[in-house]
């Protein structure tokens, strides 16, 4: 005959099997004293686009400044994605336009024929200059803005974000608020608008659209909620076409949110290791400690995919590399083979 134990004997085993479950649950979980990856630029900075030009990476952010007055830009190189070298102030908003003096934000880059196009925001009207080297220093290639509030583009042209598609097509992305993103295709000279914009409706879109293209897929990713708000995070989804329309991922659709002390996590870009299926995401988060949504710093994360094409959620709290990691040195223009 089966004898139940006493009371007190299963309440030591009641507690000993609760007490264990706790634990095995802590040790699944991040430990709470982990520190946040280090930021990779020196300084402030923000909204930070990423680019291979050669066997270098890049980074073109917002240099920031208090309630966003900010006026010049600079450029930043790695050979690895570890190691950052501020290069210079590529363009000085104050000095080098005639149509704006204020308010210079989130800028982007891109190479064609042998030259460099530099898209930035100013007095929330989008400009173009151009250079000979990834570095500059960057001119104003019109005297005026490329693109304004008026005529057909119906949200704030602010955010640009150029793309070249395989067929060599260019286009322009770019907004702010009511969920509505525009997008212009670009002439082969990379400053001139050809034909009206499109409009592209998306999913809880806020801002800083970003566009790539993995195995035949168009991919964009976007900032919802406010840069000052600790919630700013980073949606995601798909297109079988670059000008749409996007089908928002149903399942994590938003890869990059605050964890811990790491918060305001998004307005980002991504970066391809040429040659390799392994991706980076640069992006912003409010500095640690006291940072703000005008107080700001640049971090790097590894983006990675499930096997259907789905984005892997990111944690602002994991480093893309381990202390004394070579990185990912590039090799004529390659990453190193899997490894």
């Amino acid at each position: 005959m089966y004898l139940f134990p006493s009371t007190k004997r299963m309440t030591r085993c009641v507690l000993l099997v609760l007490l264990t479950a706790c634990v095995g649950r802590a040790a699944a979980q991040p430990a709470a004293s982990a520190q946040p990856p280090a930021p990779i630029l020196e300084g402030y900075t923000a909204d930070p686009s990423i680019r291979v030009f050669g066997d270098t990476y890049y980074l073109y952010p917002t240099s920031d400044k208090d309630q966003w007055q900010t006026t010049d830009f600079s450029v930043w190189s790695s050979k690895n994605l570890v190691d950052w070298k501020k290069e210079r102030m590529i363009l000085d908003v104050t000095k080098d336009l005639k149509w704006g003096k204020v308010e210079a934000w989130a800028p982007d880059a891109i190479a064609r024929n042998g030259r460099y196009y530099f898209y930035f925001s100013a007095e929330r009207k989008i400009g173009v200059a151009t250079a000979a080297s990834p570095t500059g220093p960057f001119v104003d290639a019109l005297g005026a803005p490329l693109v304004t509030r008026t005529g057909k583009v119906n949200t704030n042209t602010i955010d640009p974000y150029p793309f070249i598609d395989d067929d060599g097509q260019a286009y322009l992305y770019f907004g702010n608020g009511n969920r509505i993103a525009n997008v212009f295709k670009l002439k082969p000279d990379m400053v001139t608008l050809d034909g009206d914009p499109v409009e592209m409706r998306i999913h809880q879109f806020r801002e800083g659209i970003v566009v790539f293209k993995r195995k035949g897929v168009y991919y964009f990713m976007w900032s919802i909620d406010d840069a000052r708000s600790p919630n700013y995070r980073v949606g995601w989804g798909t297109a079988t076409s670059p000008l749409g329309p996007v089908v928002a991922a149903d399942k994590d659709f938003i890869v990059l949110q605050k964890n811990g002390p790491a918060v305001g996590t998004a307005h980002h870009s991504v970066v391809n290791v040429p040659g390799t299926d392994r991706w980076y995401v640069a992006y912003h988060r409010h500095a640690i400690p006291n940072g703000n949504g005008y107080t700001r710093e640049t971090v790097l994360a590894r983006m990675e995919f499930n096997a259907d094409g789905s984005i892997r959620p990111m944690d602002p709290m994991t480093a893309p590399f381990k202390p004394g990691d070579v990185g990912e040195p590039l090799v004529d223009g390659k990453g190193l083979p899997d490894r």
